[in-house]
């Protein structure tokens, strides 16, 4: 039998993504996945309605959620797999980082603001109704006022976070939420570890730590990651008897991934399926 076609990374309206969660499992279904996972920032108020549209159009949703954290003032991003989502610890560090979020959001466009047309009512129109603002949204009002081409020039030129314009928001230490998802039921994967380009990546020893934990996997096949990084990765998933995972980290129309661009072998996707307190809608 030929191996599933498994894409377990994508965004939605509910965080940063342009599409509702039914038109990206749509999408998602034309791509020709088997199995797509959502996984909106520090949210999982897409998963209903993505499985209803999973059910619809016969593929299997693997709920998740993309958690910020921090490892040793490293920015890092942490993918939970089939956690209960009403588990009151976890709940109360979504709530922080969001009202955080948008804490720092309101601060970058009020330093945008001083050199350029933009205004937070501007920035509320291009945010999904569920979504807490972020620098992606900050950056498509950028995009509808003509101050940059698109979102990738954005994130380059103005929020990066050696810009001026960048404001540092609160995340909690990433080994504390690998513990906080493995108590909830879920499997922590690091998502894109070795995205050089974005910013500091963790490092070898703090993987490790992170494994101590209880951390499952690592994101290996990301367009983010180099192939000379995919390499060590590799190494350190066998060296911590971690799953090396892979995804499309898809954004809709916001980023220029594309669906099953990279996948999740079969195997690693069964064994987060193993370890989930949940079951894949």
């Amino acid at each position: 039998m030929p191996e599933l076609k498994i894409d377990p990374h994508t965004h939605s309206v509910v965080s940063d993504g342009t599409d509702s969660p039914a038109e990206l499992v749509a999408q998602a279904a034309a791509a020709g996945l088997d199995v797509v996972g959502l996984t909106d920032h520090d949210a999982e108020a897409g998963w209903e309605e993505a499985a209803a549209a999973a059910r619809r159009h016969h593929i299997t949703l693997l709920p998740g959620a993309e958690l910020s954290c921090r490892v040793k003032g490293v920015t890092a991003h942490l993918l939970s797999y089939l956690h209960e989502p009403a588990y009151g610890p976890l709940v109360a560090e979504h709530r922080r980082v969001r009202e955080a979020r948008e804490e720092r959001a309101r601060t970058m466009v009020s330093k945008l603001a001083a050199n350029y047309p933009i205004t937070w009512e501007a920035v509320l129109e291009h945010t999904g109704a569920d979504a807490t603002v972020g620098r992606p949204h900050i950056a498509d009002t950028l995009v509808a006022l003509g101050v940059v081409q698109d979102r990738s020039e954005a994130f380059t030129k103005l929020l990066h976070p050696s810009g001026p314009y960048y404001v540092r928001h609160y995340a909690p230490d990433a080994a504390r939420m690998v513990e906080l998802v493995r108590e909830a039921g879920g499997v922590p994967v690091l998502a894109h570890p070795a995205a050089v380009k974005r910013q500091r990546i963790v490092d070898d020893n703090a993987i490790g730590r992170l494994a101590e934990a209880g951390l499952a996997g690592l994101e290996v096949y990301h367009r983010d990651n180099p192939p000379a990084q995919r390499q060590r990765l590799l190494g350190l998933a066998q060296r911590f008897g971690l799953l090396a995972t892979g995804s499309s980290d898809y954004h809709g129309q916001g980023k220029p991934n594309r669906l099953g661009e990279n996948l999740c072998p079969q195997a690693a996707y069964e064994a987060i399926v193993e370890q989930g307190e949940l079951r894949p809608l």
